[in-house]
């Protein structure tokens, strides 16, 4: 099947684009699972669970910008943008996110506080 090089164009950028997806996904996996974990058998389950949730997302991805035309340079260039973004941009998109995240933390506890504060006055008058 003969491909326009436009099209060819646009599947190296979304399976490059797609490998930059895997790796935002994996970091945001790392933060929520956190960097330590003393039960093997979970984490096993959870990696398997992640890789399965991944699969689907890009092969969705994929299928809406290139249509699923899968090949073996796609997975090349999948690999060579999950590469690149390990590399270069993993370690700073993980301080910004979690610090993001920390701070979403503490608005939500000073809302809950808030939201809570009639009723700890009315649970006080009792």
């Amino acid at each position: 099947m003969l491909l326009t090089t436009h099209f060819q164009f646009n599947l190296i950028i979304y399976s490059f684009l797609s490998g930059i997806l895997i790796g935002v996904l994996f970091d945001i996996y790392r933060i929520i699972r956190g960097f330590e974990n003393p039960n093997k058998i979970l984490t096993f389950i959870e990696d398997i669970l992640f890789w399965i949730l991944a699969a689907i997302i890009i092969f969705i991805f994929l299928f809406y910008t290139i249509k699923a035309y899968l090949s073996s340079y796609i997975y090349l260039f999948i690999i060579l943008g999950l590469y690149i973004y390990l590399r270069l941009l993993s370690k700073p998109f993980i301080s910004i996110e979690y610090k993001f995240l920390v701070s979403i933390g503490k608005v939500l506890r000073v809302l809950l506080n808030i939201l809570f504060y009639p009723f700890q006055l009315f649970a006080d008058k009792l």
